[in-house]
């Protein structure tokens, strides 16, 4: 009998210690998927900083740095720099990256760095206690905003990718979410497109993937799928921001 579908070599043989119906196991997943397709488990970098994706140092059969908070932009740009052969990426939550992390993301964007980053926005801190992220949606509840985020005490929610599509030199911006299959699927395209535009030296790539945070949301894993649809969709659109000229040319 045919073997269908296995684990991808690119992940180790472990369980899961997501929270239960957390995506971040899915983007893990699909990730390790397109390195496995590229052929480049042997030559791929990630750089994780502090959060949840941080446990990707136990998932991903990579090479992985382990950085400070916020600064993995700053360590992929050294390490890309020194070893351009290599596929270099970032994996990188809302509050590492829209937070503590907003000047290396910017910079390096603005540098149009070849690497990429893999923003996954959950619209709240999930390891660290579920406080109010940059990327909280108004009205939505945290730790930090009991009664709904206010936008005249702490601001409107920040849209990254917009931000980082405003730049002249990145090459490729674009965000998906992982909430249906079909949405799944087009985020693992998109993320081979990221690594494909930087294997051919095509400069900055950065992938925003809208998720969820079943413990930190106060919700059930299907009740926040309904969720990205219904509400966090409509302050993060999804589709592609930037790409280079020979792709929209293919259109």
């Amino acid at each position: 009998m045919k073997k269908l579908y296995s684990r991808p070599e690119s992940l180790n043989k472990s369980a899961s210690g997501f929270c239960p119906g957390c995506m971040h196991g899915t983007i893990t997943k699909i990730t390790a998927q397109v390195i496995d397709e590229l052929e480049l488990g042997e030559k791929t970098i990630c750089c994780l900083p502090v959060g949840c994706g941080t446990l990707g140092l136990l998932y991903w059969n990579l090479d992985l740095v382990g950085c400070a908070h916020g600064r993995a932009p700053a360590v992929a740009t050294g390490i890309k720099r020194s070893r351009p052969q290599n596929l270099v990426f970032t994996y990188q939550g809302d509050g590492d990256l829209g937070a503590i992390g907003t000047a290396e993301i910017i910079h390096a964007a603005n540098r149009g760095e070849n690497f990429t980053t893999i923003f996954v926005n959950n619209s709240i801190y999930g390891m660290t206690g579920g406080q109010m992220a940059p990327t909280t949606l108004v009205g939505q509840k945290s730790t930090t905003s009991p009664t709904g985020r206010d936008p005249a005490l702490a601001g409107y929610p920040m849209n990254i990718s917009e931000i980082i599509a405003s730049l002249r030199a990145p090459a490729y911006v674009a965000r998906f979410a992982v909430n249906t299959p079909a949405n799944i699927n087009k985020a693992k395209a998109g993320i081979k497109k990221a690594f494909e535009i930087q294997l051919r030296n095509g400069g900055f790539t950065f992938i925003e993937i809208l998720s969820n945070c079943p413990t930190n949301w106060g919700m059930t894993p299907l009740e926040t799928l309904d969720f990205i649809e219904e509400q966090t969709m409509k302050q993060f659109p999804l589709g592609i921001f930037k790409e280079p000229e020979e792709e929209i040319d293919k259109c």
